[in-house]
This record gives structure tokens, C-alpha cells and sequence, in this order.
């Protein structure tokens, strides 16, 4: 083989080389590219799916906001309709408008002003009551308040926690 025939045989090889090297190059960035494409829609997918999950996360909490809002004031008017009643019922008390009365049995002790029985020529049939002092009668209305407070609040507890359990 002579100089020039592998001279020339050198130079197609080294071309051959580089040009599978560039097609290489090619394919590869190629690949690369939607590799990297691939990759890019994935945490697109990603995005769009924690962005979706936060949107139906803060409507839940907004719904719940609007229902414990809804039951704190349907509460709120509960609690003040009844302190209302005790206010009214107190000052009817102080008013002697109404006087509290509590059942006494006929042989209470304690009660000797009572009758035992109704004579023979009475018709009363009803239960004997005594009148409670005026004093006493606003502690007993002070204490009813109280418990109807509570009450009231213990509803709207329970109210709240079952709209956190929903």
C-alpha cells in the first residue's frame, strides 16, 4: 500500500469517525431533549396535582369556617334568647308579677300552717304549694341561668367537634 492509498485510507477513517461521533452527538441530544421534556411534564403533573389538592384543602376548611360560623351564631341567638327569658322572668320576680311555688307534700314536717286535708265540704283536688321567698326564687332563677349557659355551651362544643370530625 503506498502513501497515498493510506493517507486516504487514514482520512475516511478518521471521517467516518466523526461523522458517526456528530450522529451520536445527534441522537443523544435528542434523546436528552425528551428525556428532559418527559422529566419537565412529570413535575408539571406534580405541580398541577399538589396545587389541586391545596384548592379542595381550602374549600374544606372555607366550608367548615361557614358551618362552625352558622352554628356559633345559631348558639350565640340560643344563648341570648335564654338570658332574655331569665332577664324577664327575674324582673316579673321582683316585679311580684310571678311568684315561684314548689309542691309540698299534705305531711311534710315543717309545714304546720298547711292543711292535712281538705275538709269534707271543699272540692280542692289540687296539690298543695307553698311561694317561695322572693330572694330565694332569684337564686333558683340565677342557677337555672347558669345551667341553661351551660347547657347552651356544651351544645356548641359538640356542634364544633362534630364539624371538625366531618
Amino acid at each position: 500500500m503506498s502513501r497515498l492509498q493510506l493517507g486516504a485510507w487514514l482520512l475516511l477513517t478518521l471521517l467516518a469517525c466523526a461523522l458517526s461521533w456528530q450522529v451520536q452527538s445527534w441522537r443523544m441530544g435528542r434523546q436528552l431533549a425528551e428525556q428532559a421534556a418527559q422529566h419537565e411534564r412529570e413535575w408539571q403533573a406534580q405541580a398541577e396535582s399538589a396545587a389541586a389538592q391545596l384548592v379542595a384543602e381550602r374549600l374544606q376548611r372555607q366550608g367548615l369556617a361557614q358551618r362552625l360560623a352558622v352554628s356559633e351564631q345559631h348558639h350565640y341567638q340560643e344563648l341570648l334568647d335564654a338570658q332574655q327569658t331569665q332577664a324577664r322572668l327575674r324582673d316579673r320576680l321582683a316585679t311580684a308579677d310571678v311568684r315561684l311555688s314548689v309542691l309540698v307534700e299534705r305531711d311534710a314536717s315543717g309545714c304546720a300552717g298547711l292543711p292535712a286535708a281538705p275538709g269534707t265540704g271543699s272540692v280542692d283536688h289540687d296539690p298543695v304549694r307553698a311561694r317561695l321567698e322572693p330572694a330565694h326564687a332569684q337564686r333558683i332563677i340565677a342557677i337555672t341561668d347558669d345551667g341553661d349557659r351551660g347547657l347552651i355551651a356544651l351544645r356548641a362544643c359538640q356542634a364544633y367537634v362534630r364539624g371538625l370530625v366531618r
